[in-house]
């Protein structure tokens, strides 16, 4: 059990660190979203920051889910290592 748990925690800081790059890159406009690695990192974080998008609309231009779906990650991820 413990290494299911510690497997699952280390998957979600994995992941949230693939979030974070994912947000950082957006800064930058002449990325092409179509060209490797970008492509696969938009594939692989886009389905989970798109729940958060449904809920939170962009505000004033600026795209507040990314936030909301990292910290549900970090409460996740707290919540496994406190196990």
């Amino acid at each position: 059990m413990y290494l299911l748990i510690n497997t699952l925690a280390t998957f979600i800081q994995i992941y949230t660190v693939l979030l974070i790059i994912r947000v950082l890159l957006t800064w930058f406009p002449n990325i092409n979203w179509y060209n490797q690695p970008f492509a696969a990192l938009s594939q692989i974080t886009d389905p989970y920051l798109n729940l958060f998008r449904s809920i939170i609309p962009p505000l004033g231009g600026m795209d507040f889910s990314p936030m909301l779906a990292i910290i549900l990650l970090q409460l996740v991820g707290g919540g496994l290592q406190a196990v």
